[in-house]
């Protein structure tokens, strides 16, 4: 059985945070093999220290470096701890070629993973798993698990995982809240325009939640380029809501969720952190479906308008009812309502 196994996945922090279920499934069935993960510095937080991941390799490249140095730099690295296994969850072809390189005697690859195309990157591997079910059908945890379960021919379905640290971080900014029964986070732009609420959505979702519940703080989180953002979100609001975007680690950013009553989001890697932490959450859906991006979180609500256009792929000027989109759109303020007040109870 295979000892040393290294994982790749240099994908956004959302996708991280999902294929720690498939390690989390290896784990089970083998405790004492050593899984490395191969990921992006930003996201890095988010597997270092990890219970399901030993130890840690940060690619730190930029395509206008010298990112051939900083490959063959790599594959030296990687030969010298010698892997005996290599997966792959994201299909890309600069880490098949390090893993090729590398030397690792086997290396394993879905035959799809985000989409239904053909690749060639497929050449460079030893194993190719099939993946034959609708990926817009399945679960993406799943479809990374079903990586696992096909090439180790085992069983089961696991969840995934986060690092659970102190955050000092997070006592500071929660300490600008004020004192409430309820602390609500916000999480208000996406990662492009099709994922984005509207901001008079938010602002009525929050005013309507004020007025429900006296005892109510609400703080927003996210990236640092989200701040200015937020600011016209809590703008339209009429204030009273802290913007916490840009201050925090991604572990801190998992201690607030575990501190907050509920969560309401749109679809984005904060999301997928959140699930892990249990929290109540409500997430609107756009251009993407909750059939594939569902938190995995028994107490998540996830609401979609389901528009027959979607799930899309169009930029945001290539939408047939932009600037605003009929599945953001049909996604209410009052469909946000009620299931934050399914989960907050009888207003006080």
């Amino acid at each position: 059985m295979f000892k040393n196994i290294l994982v790749n996945a240099l994908v956004n922090l959302g996708d991280v945070v999902l294929t720690t279920s498939a390690l989390a499934l290896i784990k089970k069935n083998f405790p004492e093999t050593k899984i490395t993960m191969l990921v992006k510095p930003v996201v890095k937080d988010a597997v270092i220290d990890n219970p399901v991941v030993d130890d840690v390799i940060i690619f730190d490249y930029k395509a206008k470096e010298n990112s051939f140095k900083k490959m063959r730099e790599l594959v030296s690295e990687i030969r010298r701890r010698k892997f005996d296994l290599a997966i792959s969850f994201d299909r890309k072809l600069r880490p098949a070629l390090i893993t090729f390189f590398a030397r690792i005697p086997r290396r394993v690859v879905p035959s799809k993973v985000f989409d239904d195309n053909k690749s060639r990157v497929t050449l460079l591997y030893t194993d190719v798993v099939e993946i034959s079910h609708d990926l817009n059908k399945t679960l993406q945890a799943e479809t990374y698990q079903e990586i696992v379960r096909k090439f180790f021919n085992i069983e089961g379905h696991e969840t995934p995982k986060f690092p659970e640290k102190n955050s000092l971080a997070a006592d500071k900014l929660l300490a600008r809240l004020l004192d409430a029964k309820y602390k609500i986070a916000l999480c208000v732009k996406g990662t492009f325009p099709l994922k984005t609420w509207s901001k008079e959505y938010f602002a009525e979702v929050v005013r309507e939640l004020k007025k429900n519940y006296d005892a109510a703080a609400f703080f927003i989180v996210g990236a640092p380029n989200d701040r200015n953002y937020a600011d016209e979100v809590i703008k339209e609001i009429g204030g009273g809501v802290e913007n916490f975007c840009g201050e925090t680690s991604l572990t801190d950013l998992a201690e607030l969720f575990r501190r907050a009553d509920l969560f309401i989001t749109v679809d984005t890697g904060a999301t997928h952190i959140a699930a892990t932490t249990g929290v109540k959450m409500v997430t609107m859906y756009g251009c993407t479906s909750p059939d594939r991006w569902h938190p995995i979180n028994k107490n998540a609500i996830a609401l979609t308008s389901r528009e027959p256009c979607c799930p899309c792929t169009f930029k945001a000027e290539q939408c047939p009812t932009y600037p605003k989109p009929a599945c953001l759109q049909n996604v209410t303020p009052a469909q946000v309502l009620e299931a934050a007040i399914k989960f907050l109870g009888d207003s006080t």
